[in-house]
């Protein structure tokens, strides 16, 4: 049995709850919300896993998470990070299956950058040898996501609509458009990335600083009539796209990349059109999808990594030690995901 230290190195949250003015998965200094600490290595109850890290990654949950903008509350001075993957050192009752497995996880609260992790049995996934590290730290929050979000989309037509689509997801779901015969309508900032998504599997790429996005998007819906817009920016050029898509439209709001509050101008479209504007999280889909439908897209989402059809783009690695200093700095490197590694 492989003997544990008592205390480890993690970053750990500075604040309790919720704050009261969400301002965006964005910090100027990481100093503000984290801090190094040493705690001690936590015993895995019933249900549960110890993981010693091997990677995590940092997804814009994370951020909203550390400053008090997300779904569930902070608990000062616990390890922040939600995802990565690592090895099973120590199960609890019931786990015992898990042991010595290297697994791809979503802790139960936070806890991920950490030296060891505690994280519930039901999610963790036992990983594929082809499988690195760096696309185990990145394999449930973001490609489960675009699994569960595409087949909503798939459901209501052959085309859909998603912003901010040169983020990691974004990229994913464009991918996983084009394999299943769909046109995604991908909505980017800069220029430069829209022959990339074109070739990853976009149908058509708007530059949402454009002028004339609006119309050219309006345009487009009149040929490929988009139901479902898989929104994570929500702003008030969202709510325009939204406008702008045929009846019974859905505007799926799964982030808030955006700290504008975008106002409603056109409400009798939900009325008279049979619109309807609602939210996605990924917890909800865990508690209330079916086991068997669960394993058979973790069984795709790893297939995908492991033929080298998905992968992990990476902006930045950072140590666990050098994380609080440079990751505001990390995160404004676009292209890829901050990838958080022990050492």
């Amino acid at each position: 049995m492989t003997t544990l230290p008592q205390s480890m190195f993690a970053t750990v949250l500075l604040h309790d709850g919720f704050t009261g003015s969400p301002t965006g998965p964005y910090i100027d200094d990481a100093g503000d919300w984290l801090a190094e600490a040493e705690l001690p290595v936590p015993e895995p109850g019933p249900g549960q896993v110890l993981i010693k890290l091997r990677a995590a990654s940092v997804n814009p949950s994370d951020i909203h998470f550390i400053k008090g903008e997300y779904g569930q509350p902070r608990v000062k001075g616990a390890a922040a990070g939600f995802e990565g993957c690592g090895d099973v050192v120590a199960t609890g009752k019931g786990a015992e299956a898990l042991q010595d497995q290297r697994v791809a996880f979503v802790t139960g609260g936070s806890g991920a950058w950490a030296e060891y992790v505690l994280a519930p049995a039901i999610m963790c996934i036992p990983l594929r040898p082809e499988i690195s590290d760096e696309d185990g730290a990145a394999q449930i929050v973001n490609p489960l996501t675009a699994m569960a979000m595409v087949d909503i989309a798939r459901a209501s037509g052959d085309a859909f609509v998603l912003s901010a689509a040169t983020s990691q997801l974004g990229k994913l779901m464009c991918s996983l458009g084009r394999d299943l015969g769909l046109k995604p309508i991908a909505l980017v900032r800069r220029p430069e990335t829209v022959e990339a998504l074109k070739e990853l599997g976009a149908a058509e790429v708007l530059v949402t600083t454009h002028p004339n996005v609006v119309q050219d998007f309006s345009q487009i819906c009149k040929d490929l009539k988009p139901r479902v817009f898989l929104d994570a920016v929500v702003d008030q050029l969202s709510e325009q796209v939204f406008c702008a898509m045929p009846n019974q439209a859905r505007w799926i709001c799964y982030g808030k990349l955006s700290a504008e509050a975008p106002t409603l101008t056109q409400s009798g479209q939900l009325i008279f059109m049979g619109k309807q504007i609602e939210g996605f999280w990924l917890t909800n889909w865990v508690t209330s999808t079916p086991p068997e439908v669960q394993a058979r897209v973790v069984a795709e989402v790893q297939a995908r990594f492991a033929d080298g059809r998905w992968k992990t783009d990476i902006s930045e690695r950072l140590s666990l030690k050098a994380l609080v200093p440079n990751l505001a700095s990390a995160l404004k490197k676009s292209g890829g995901k901050v990838i958080i590694t022990p050492q």
